[in-house]
């Protein structure tokens, strides 16, 4: 079983790696028809994978509104995303993306070790981003609109992972179903390019497992053993990512500044620890009692090959 850590760096990697493919799709297909096919080609392999419908006749009214404000929230997220990176670098759109979380962070974060690896992590993003309000206002306006829906996803997300990694996958993939029946009515005719174009539709597929199958999986995984203000706080890495997919895919340099920038994450990240390991002893302690009292079991490789699992309710 992998930690909890292992299964977010390869989210921050996935999350900006799908993203920086599409920009390379935008010659090809508009910012909506691309975000289109990534959130329907997310929803078919959730739906082959993990088949799961099968969570809809146990869950109460209220798992299905919280399954329909994750899905409406996905739909949004993706929609101003792409318009963001269409307008802006993936790094200045991955640095504003992160200063809503860090608002989660400091409410979760005790200790002047803590709020040191806080401060590091912010003044890290304040140096990468580039604010460009002359002339791309509208750029940054989706991208806050962006980070308003990302802390959305991540407080909906800890609340979806709350039966165990297994089960909020599955409630993940009934999920992105709803993101892709909402984005229908704005992305379905931009997509129609490349339904004659087997080409477009593979690409379109990759862009949607690497940016909405692996990293979604991957942050399922990670909140159901990571505290919330931990998790909130390791998001400070996705505009270090952003930045260094954006130099490997698309050439966007980074200047020096933005490379000190990224070392104050990192560096922010790594001072950061759980007080006491806490939260490992209440994840083992689950662990021992899933299956007597309702309480899953730690995700591992077995849970998700199994579908289904508890609800949130520990039903």
């Amino acid at each position: 079983m992998m930690p909890p850590h292992v299964y977010f760096v390869t989210s921050a990697v996935f999350h900006y790696l799908g993203p920086a493919f599409a920009v390379l799709l935008f010659t090809q297909v508009e910012p909506l028809g691309v975000a289109w096919l990534r959130i329907v080609s997310a929803a078919l392999v959730f739906a082959l994978w993990r088949r799961p419908w099968r969570l809809l006749a146990g869950m109460g009214r209220g798992e299905r509104r919280l399954l329909l404000a994750m899905g409406l929230v996905l739909a949004g997220m993706n929609i101003v995303f792409y318009l963001a990176i269409a307008r802006l670098p993936l790094a200045t759109v991955g640095a504003v993306e992160f200063l809503g979380p860090v608002a989660i962070a400091a409410l979760g974060l005790r200790g002047r070790r803590d709020l040191a690896a806080l401060g590091l992590a912010c003044f890290g993003v304040l140096l990468l981003t580039d604010v460009r309000l002359g002339g791309e206002s509208l750029g940054m306006a989706l991208a806050f609109a962006n980070c308003a829906l990302f802390v959305g996803y991540v407080v909906l997300g800890k609340r979806m992972a709350a039966g165990g990694g297994a089960a909020g996958v599955d409630r993940l993939g009934l999920a992105m179903v709803v993101a892709a029946v909402a984005v229908a009515p704005v992305g379905l005719a931009d997509a129609a390019v490349a339904f004659d174009r087997p080409a477009l539709l593979a690409a379109g597929a990759g862009v949607g497992i690497c940016s909405s199958v692996v990293p979604y999986v991957c942050d399922q995984l990670a909140l159901a053993r990571l505290p919330r203000a931990t998790f909130a706080l390791m998001l400070s890495l996705l505009p270090a990512t952003a930045t260094v997919v954006g130099v490997l895919v698309l050439r966007q340099v980074p200047q020096p500044t933005e490379l000190v920038g990224i070392g104050l994450v990192v560096g922010g990240v790594a001072l950061h620890r759980e007080p006491n390991g806490r939260s490992n002893r209440n994840a083992v302690r689950a662990a021992r009692l899933g299956g007597r009292a309702g309480v899953a079991r730690l995700p591992g490789h077995d849970d998700l090959r199994r579908p289904g699992g508890p609800g949130m309710d520990g039903r």
